[in-house]
């Protein structure tokens, strides 16, 4: 059986209050920084779960023989 993660909402959540605070004057704007360095998130989001997934994996062993 397949956990659900809660991920998802937390990310719209966050990313609704960020764009209200910004429309509302009460925070910078962050677009132009994220326009010049989305790719670098992008490497720094995709290493992190590769990490996260051989730390799982180092805990499991070998497979166990089939009958």
């Amino acid at each position: 059986m397949r956990s659900r993660s809660n991920i998802g909402p937390y990310i719209l959540i966050g990313l609704g209050t960020y764009f209200l605070l910004t429309k509302l004057g009460w925070m910078p704007n962050l677009g132009p920084l994220i326009a010049e360095w989305w790719p670098v998130i992008l490497i720094i989001i995709g290493v992190s779960m590769l990490m996260k997934r051989s730390d799982s994996d180092q805990g499991q062993g070998p497979p166990a023989p089939r009958p």
